[in-house]
């Protein structure tokens, strides 16, 4: 078990306090705009730690970033995240893990784990979306 530093607990205060997903750049910009002194390695360590230990939740955008935010939940679960605004739904997925299991057995895998994160546009943007191209009604 790692111990805790004050980094840790600056990089645990400031991602509970951030809503949705961060990167550990968008992190470390808002720790620095407060006055923290931490460093940029410092926040990507402590965010690792975090997430290893299940306090944080971490995905990769569509872009391959990896981006992080405090978890709700200690169970394993997936995300639903819009691409516009960020938003993010936990959800269960009983089909997934199912899949999952039946998959890895097939292929002799044992002590299998998966990541599933859909990404699309939540029910807000899609509308937002489709006033903007389809415009004002005359």
């Amino acid at each position: 078990m790692k111990r805790n530093t004050w980094q840790r607990e600056a990089v645990r205060e400031a991602l509970g306090q951030t809503e949705g997903f961060v990167s550990a750049q968008g992190l470390h910009s808002a720790l620095h705009t407060s006055g923290s002194p931490i460093g940029l390695a410092t926040v990507y360590r402590a965010l690792g730690d975090l997430a290893g230990a299940g306090d944080a939740d971490s995905l990769q955008s569509p872009e391959g970033e990896s981006l992080y935010r405090a978890c709700s939940t200690d169970a394993h679960h997936h995300h639903l995240i819009c691409r516009n605004c960020g938003l993010t739904v936990e959800i269960e997925a009983d089909a997934v893990e199912t899949w999952a299991k039946t998959v890895a057995a097939k292929n002799g895998f044992t002590q299998a784990a998966h990541v599933v994160d859909v990404f699309g546009l939540c029910a807000s943007c899609t509308q937002a979306a489709t006033v903007h191209v389809v415009g004002p009604q005359q």
